[in-house]
């Protein structure tokens, strides 16, 4: 398992979630951090989901 960052901002750079998980790979962290998302009404947010080598997996300014 590896371990993803996921994290939310407002537009004026406050931090709404800042959130370590697991993952088998990046396709599951990919659903992992949709589905987090979307359970905390996040989604439309501005966020980003990266891997441990720094690859950027979901993005939304």
């Amino acid at each position: 398992m590896k371990t993803y960052k996921l994290t939310v901002f407002e537009r004026d750079g406050e931090k709404l979630l800042d959130e370590s998980f697991q993952a088998e790979n990046d396709d599951a962290a990919k659903e992992i951090g949709r589905k987090t998302l979307e359970e905390k009404e996040l989604n439309k947010k501005a966020h980003r989901c990266t891997s441990p080598a720094g690859k950027l997996l979901l993005f939304h300014s």
